[in-house]
């Protein structure tokens, strides 16, 4: 069964510098009935005026990674990283026992609009790792291309979590089908144009709940961005 959240339906946050849609439970957005989903834990739609942007904070045990859509991203961290993540780059940041780090806008004149995903790790502590590499639009065009998972598979990036996210490219008549093991979750998100998961209509800002639902059609696309989450089968309790 599909359980369709619809983008309307996120939190929002505005700032005037930031512009930010909250699909989990985030900061001064709380939601009993959005905490998360198994292991991921925050899709944050994120606009930064040009030059602005998040001052130096911390992290730790989390696995955080940053997905450009338009404009450049600037990272600077504890690890001594300094990097500008461009669309089509995947940059992800396990933070173990713990990392600072700012990110930016990286033009003065365009804004820049990312998606920022937070992932429970299968452990706490560890040393803090930066990963950064580009997938470029035909390693994603009509098809999910697997973009991060907990074994590196296919020039992947490693995650501490028994997780693998693909993105793909759908339009026309491009379509792509995914079969999951027996038993696992799922979580798809659009992030942006329009798709038709199995047979379901998404539109931008759109996410969907799966729980064991072994097969995943994407098609009949209009410039549409998907990310897909293969997720353990694992229940996050309620908020009081």
């Amino acid at each position: 069964m599909l359980q369709v959240r619809k983008a309307a339906d996120r939190g929002v946050a505005e700032h005037g510098w930031l512009s930010s849609r909250h699909t989990f439970s985030f900061a001064g957005y709380r939601d009993p009935h959005q905490v998360g989903f198994s292991d991921l834990r925050v899709i944050n739609e994120d606009r930064v005026a040009p030059g602005q942007g998040f001052g130096t904070h911390p992290h730790s045990d989390m696995e955080i990674f940053s997905y450009v859509l338009e404009g450049a991203l600037a990272h600077s961290d504890s690890m001594g990283t300094g990097s500008k993540i461009l669309p089509g780059d995947v940059q992800l940041m396990s933070a173990g026992t713990g990392v600072t780090h700012s990110e930016f806008n990286g033009s003065d004149d365009e804004p820049v609009h990312f998606l920022q995903i937070w992932i429970m790790p299968a452990h706490s502590g560890g040393k803090p790792v930066y990963q950064q590499q580009h997938f470029s639009e035909a390693d994603k065009r009509g098809r999910l291309r697997l973009i991060i998972s907990p074994d590196g598979q296919d020039g992947s990036l490693r995650i501490q979590q028994d997780t693998r996210i693909y993105a793909g490219l759908f339009d026309g008549d491009e379509s792509a089908t995914l079969t999951l093991d027996k038993d696992r979750h799922a979580y798809v998100h659009v992030a942006r144009g329009s798709v038709a998961l199995n047979g379901e209509k998404l539109e931008a800002g759109d996410g969907v709940r799966m729980r064991k639902p072994e097969t995943l059609t994407l098609g009949g696309g209009k410039d549409a961005e998907v990310l897909v989450f293969d997720l353990r089968p694992h229940e996050l309790p309620q908020m009081p």
